[in-house]
């Protein structure tokens, strides 16, 4: 059996003729949605509505998984004192493991996936933060992320990048999964949603 891959792409900035030339040219058959508010304030080609009419004319299917995996859990245990959501908790909720599985049944059923949320840069991002990262431990699944101009930066490939943005690489004591851990931790913290005051 062939190995399943996932993708994930950002729209911020981007034309929607570009997004769907770059779903198109990696054979993009499904989005999942994963915004908690699918809706944008400054690009309204990405309003929930009218992105899915246009996904749907471009012969791609798409699903809102954004209660699932979105970054904004309604549940107060997943926050801190601060009222910072913890990734590490959202990923144990029954409510993310069932939009897993129904990530899992759609590459069962031959469906090429990217989870499409607004931020250019993945590694600002919840797609990278929470989901890439559970899901390559949970499942050995590794996230290919679509990057802004089109090229791929693979989910290894961005921890990477996220531990040597935050000085974890020169723990000396640590392992190499400890400092990818670390880094993307460090990363968490400055990008994890807050609910306002």
């Amino acid at each position: 059996m062939a190995k399943r891959q996932l993708y994930s792409i950002g729209y911020a900035t981007k034309p929607i003729a570009v997004f769907l030339a770059q779903l198109q040219q990696y054979g993009i058959s499904a989005v999942a949605d994963v915004r908690s508010v699918p809706y944008s304030k400054a690009f309204h080609d990405y309003h929930q509505e009218a992105f899915a009419a246009t996904l749907k004319s471009n012969g791609i299917h798409y699903v809102y998984l954004g209660a699932e995996l979105g970054p904004r859990s309604r549940d107060d245990h997943h926050y801190d004192a601060c009222g910072q959501v913890q990734f590490d908790r959202l990923a144990q909720s029954p409510l993310y493991l069932q939009g897993v599985e129904r990530l899992q049944n759609g590459l069962d059923k031959g469906l090429n996936i990217a989870l499409m949320c607004a931020e250019k840069d993945p590694a600002d991002c919840h797609r990278s933060l929470l989901i890439g990262f559970d899901l390559k431990r949970r499942l050995g699944l590794e996230l290919a992320h679509i990057t802004h101009d089109g090229g791929i930066e693979t989910q290894p490939q961005l921890e990477q990048r996220m531990a040597e943005t935050h000085g974890a690489a020169q723990d000396l004591f640590a392992s190499p999964e400890q400092l990818v851990e670390l880094g993307c931790r460090a990363q968490s913290k400055l990008k994890a949603y807050r609910r306002p005051e």
